[in-house]
């Protein structure tokens, strides 16, 4: 059984400054290298000063994974010579003599199962890298964008308790909702949510995956590190301690490094930031603060709509789309019928195009009014089904929709009773069948369906078939 732990980098990137000076966190799409100071860019005198809001969102990620929080903020200085960090070191915290991580021994339960966290700190992210002609093994030259370069970052370290890509995928998943809904992290933007990824099967040492950018990635990954290392141990190989790149194009990892230790890092306490005590009251009254958390709306969400569980889950799961489906509820009432349709058909188009709920052009009022035009009768579900990915994926609106292309549902008695009886007509044995088995009547009402550009009302249909074959 493979043994998988996971160190989640989350952007604190809902607060307005970078984590120790005052420059934006607004960087993507800025020119290269403008969105810094001294302080970022670590200039001989700059004295960093920590963004008060980074504690709190730090505290409310503690308390929602069930974590111990220190009684003090303590920084440490982490040492490396790679030119991402122009000060070559990194401001983050170390749980070592003299210093501790901002909380630690928490826990995440998914399906059946709890994983437990090892720690979080709070820590300063380093520059982005560019390689301008390629990837990172192929590329001429290294460019580095210091926008990023002092950005507030969450580490969050798991115990190796995840022994499947699938394990990790829904712990991913879930922390992402509980980020989401505590509002520290925009998960949709560029490099939010980052994940090293250590893999190891028995009789080979642990392997680190760094800097894997998607979830989808992530389990990748570890499908293949999994394979890679088990076919080396099956050849009689020795599988490594080292660090790894994982190149999501060829869907491979590939070498970077031996593995550094701890001591390699030379962790010593940062001189520049004192301890910053963390009071009970403190604690308290972010407690108090504290929004609606995902297993509470999946229990609110049941006893208020009267939907599953299940259906709850996922619709949680993704912030974005549980808000959709609560501020559609709000125009229309039947509620289990919006969560069929947006679990069923609104999600299928997100995920055929690769979006997230965000994303989405459909509004709630758009939504409201589809189902209440098949509620009246005035079109099908197979043309709700039809339209959905206009009004998805460009906000069209459904009556202008429908109206320009003439979908509204055909109820005229005297031109589907001509229908039916030519569908009867052309197709005896499937008529005969349905006299002794009602199912191949939805066989007979589909293909009425399909000569009416499905836009028959079924019911009616359904009805008419039934009086033609005296069932």
């Amino acid at each position: 059984m493979p043994k998988i732990g996971l160190e989640v980098h989350v952007h604190l990137n809902t607060l307005k400054t970078k984590l120790f000076c005052s420059c934006s966190s607004d960087y993507i799409n800025k020119d290269p290298n403008t969105n810094t100071c001294p302080v970022c860019l670590g200039l001989p005198g700059a004295i960093p000063v920590l963004n008060e809001k980074a504690l709190t969102y730090a505290i409310m990620v503690a308390l929602a994974l069930n974590c111990e929080i220190a009684p003090a903020l303590v920084f440490s200085r982490k040492h490396y010579f790679y030119p991402d960090m122009s000060k070559n070191y990194q401001i983050s915290q170390y749980d070592g003599p003299g210093s501790m991580a901002v909380a630690k021994s928490g826990v995440l339960e998914i399906t059946n199962k709890k994983i437990r966290i090892r720690r979080i700190n709070i820590e300063e992210d380093p520059a982005k890298i560019i390689y301008p002609t390629g990837s990172m093994l192929t590329s001429k030259y290294t460019l580095l964008d210091y926008n990023r370069s002092g950005i507030g970052l969450l580490e969050i370290v798991t115990e190796p308790d995840i022994e499947s890509p699938k394990e990790a995928r829904e712990f991913l998943e879930k922390l992402r909702s509980i980020l989401e809904h505590l509002g520290v992290c925009n998960c949709d933007m560029e490099g939010a949510m980052r994940a090293d990824v250590n893999v190891s099967v028995e009789g080979g040492e642990r392997v680190e995956v760094k800097n894997v950018g998607s979830i989808k990635d992530v389990e990748n990954a570890i499908k293949y590190e999994i394979a890679r290392q088990k076919a080396a141990i099956i050849q009689g190989l020795k599988v490594e301690r080292e660090t790894r790149h994982w190149d999501s194009e060829r869907g491979i990892s590939v070498p970077t490094r031996t593995k550094e230790t701890d001591e390699d890092y030379r962790y010593f306490p940062d001189p520049d930031l004192p301890p910053y005590p963390i009071s009970k009251d403190l604690i308290k009254k972010i407690t108090a603060e504290m929004p609606e958390l995902p297993d509470a709306r999946v229990k609110r969400l049941v006893e208020q709509y009267g939907i599953s569980r299940k259906e709850a889950s996922i619709l949680v799961m993704d912030k974005a789309l549980a808000d959709f489906y609560e501020n559609t509820a709000k125009l229309y009432k039947d509620y289990k019928k919006l969560a069929n349709l947006i679990l069923n058909d609104y999600l299928r188009w997100l995920n055929d195009k690769n979006i997230r709920a965000s994303e989405s052009r459909a509004t709630p009022e758009a939504i409201a009014k589809l189902l209440s035009l098949l509620d009246k009768g005035v079109i099908t579900i197979k043309i709700v089904k039809e339209v959905l990915p206009e009004i998805v994926l460009k906000g069209a609106d459904p009556d202008q929709l429908i109206k320009e292309s003439q979908l509204t549902a055909i109820r005229d008695l005297e031109y589907l009773e001509k229908v039916v009886e030519e569908v009867i007509k052309e197709d005896k044995d499937a008529a005969e069948a349905a006299k002794n088995d009602p199912k191949v009547i939805n066989f007979l009402v589909g293909k009425v369906m399909k000569r009416t550009g499905k836009r028959a009302d079924p019911q009616l249909t359904n009805e008419l078939i039934r009086k033609k074959l005296g069932v």
